[in-house]
This record gives C-alpha cells, structure tokens and sequence, in this order.
C-alpha cells in the first residue's frame, strides 16, 4: 500500500463519507431501528433510540472503512469500485485506517455508556467479522465466502433488539436468519454481472470458481429457502396475516427473478434480481413493521 495523500486543504469531506458506504449503512440502521422496535411492545426509549443506531451506525461505517483500506488494490482493478477514493488517491492509507479506527472506537464508546454491553460486544464482533475475516481472509480464499461472511451482515436487527431489551432470545435470532439466507442469492446475482471483475482480481466468488450456471442454481436454492424461513415469524407467531401476506407476496417476487435468471442466457437478469433483493429486503422489514403495530392497535381495539 503506498502513500497517496492529498494536502489536508484539498481533501472534501465527501472523501471520507464515501468510505462509510452510506447506502449500506442505511440499509443496516434501517433493519437495526426495526429490531428495536419489534422488541417491544410499548415505546422504544428515545435515547436508546438516539444512541443505539448512531453508535450501530458508527460500527457498520467503521467495518465499511476499513473494508475500503483492505480492498484498494482490488478496487483499483474493479470498474465498479474503482472511483473510490483510496483507489483514486483522494486520501492516504493513513488518513482512511485513522478514520476507521476512529468511528469504531467512537461507536464502542457510545454503545457501552449509553446502552449496553451486550449490544456493544456484538457490534465489534460484527465489525471483525465484515473486516477482518471477511474481507482479510474469507474473500480472497473460497468461493464460499458470502456465505460464511454473510453473519456480520445479519447482525443489525439482533443488534437493535439487545439495545432495548439487552438481551437475546429467538426471535432476535430468526430476523438474523432471515438477512443471513438473504445475502448470498443478493450478492452472487450481482457477482454473476462482475465476474469478469472478479477474476480480473483474482477474488474467487462463486461465478469464477464454479461457473455462472453453477451460481444462478445456487441463487435459486437459497431463494427458495428464503421464501421458507420467512414463514418462520408467521409459523412462530411472531407476527400476523399482514406479514404473511407482504412476505408470501415478496417472497413469490424473488423466486420469479431467481428463475429468470436461471432460465435466460448470460447475465441479463443478474442486475434485475440484485436490485429486486435490495426492495426485498426493505419491503419485508416494513411489513415486519406494519404487522407489528396493527396486531397492537387490533388487541387495544378489541380490549376496549
């Protein structure tokens, strides 16, 4: 790794958010918000609120920072990252381990004054999953790494849920089972579009090791068993009819894009079904939501 810095007077702030991965932070404090939430059936004490997602927040950006810090030479290589700022010389390996370490430093601070240990050990076990064994190790030695990888980027809804409650129990643990089955058909429809990248690379993802035939096989198993444990909440009585129907609806969805992408040639419906998981994924934490607060409003209603 070299030193590339820019004078401190040339370097934009926008410089050191875009290390954050601002759409995957807000994906991960939107799951994490809704894990606090479900945990309860009152109100979500506001400054558990505040400083639970700011301190889960400053982790998941930390994780992501460093992940930028591992990845430059490859990021360099890949027409997809290559215009990130380590790869373009915006900051220096200094300036961007610094920061990282900064955010999860600060994140550990906040999660363990204002909320609690619990949240605060799973959080840096999160982040050592997603930069150090993922990206360090898992990514660049099999083809299986999403997969084994695939933990940390399960843990924001478990984590909002031991913010308020600080503790785990099994329904914590069946939204995590939900984002881990999730994530490998999400990340392979978009690693089939990059494969070429990849290999360019030298990453060994599932479509450069065994094929893209191989993969969109794959994606459709791991839908298929998506579609199944997200009956789970409903079987388990988690949650209600309002979440059955958005997650049977969303599920069916998914299948149908997995399918054709198994069925049409080449990789024209990779994006499709990349983009389709990310609206999957926000729309089903959205019923678990509805459902949750109009399973609420029916019993105070029917209690009255």
């Amino acid at each position: 790794m070299t030193e590339k810095a820019k004078t401190s007077s040339s370097i934009h702030w926008k410089d050191y958010y875009a290390l954050c991965k601002p759409k995957v932070v807000q994906l991960i404090v939107f799951t994490a918000m809704v894990g606090m939430f479900l945990s309860t059936d009152g109100a979500v004490p506001l400054d558990i609120f505040v400083f639970g997602l700011t301190g889960i927040a400053l982790g998941a950006a930390s994780g992501a920072a460093i992940n930028h810090w591992v990845d430059q030479r490859i990021d360099a290589i890949m027409e997809r990252t290559k215009g990130r700022p380590l790869p373009q010389g915006q900051l220096s390996d200094r300036q961007a381990l610094t920061f990282a370490l900064s955010l999860g430093a600060l994140s550990m601070i906040i999660l363990l004054v204002f909320v609690n240990t619990l949240t605060a050990m799973l959080t840096l076990l999160s982040m050592i999953g997603y930069a150090v064994i993922y990206t360090m190790f898992l990514k660049r030695s099999t083809p299986q790494n999403i997969v084994l990888g695939g933990a940390a980027g399960a843990a924001p809804p478990v984590l909002g849920w031991t913010a308020v409650t600080g503790q785990l129990n099994t329904e914590a643990l069946l939204l995590f089972l939900i984002i881990f089955i999730w994530t490998p058909p999400h990340f392979w429809a978009l690693a089939i579009k990059r494969r070429k990248e990849y290999a360019k690379a030298n990453i060994p993802m599932l479509p450069v090791t065994h094929g893209v035939a191989f993969t969109k096989m794959h994606i459709v198993l791991y839908t298929l068993m998506l579609f199944v444990v997200t009956l789970m909440p409903f079987i388990t009585h988690m949650s209600g009819l309002v979440y059955l129907a958005g997650a049977v609806s969303l599920g069916m969805g998914f299948v149908y894009y997995a399918i054709k992408l198994y069925t049409t040639p080449g990789d024209e419906y990779a994006m499709k079904t990349f983009a389709y998981s990310i609206f999957y994924l926000s729309a089903l934490f959205v019923f678990l939501l509805a459902d949750h607060y109009a399973r609420h409003v029916i019993h105070f209603f029917m209690n009255m």
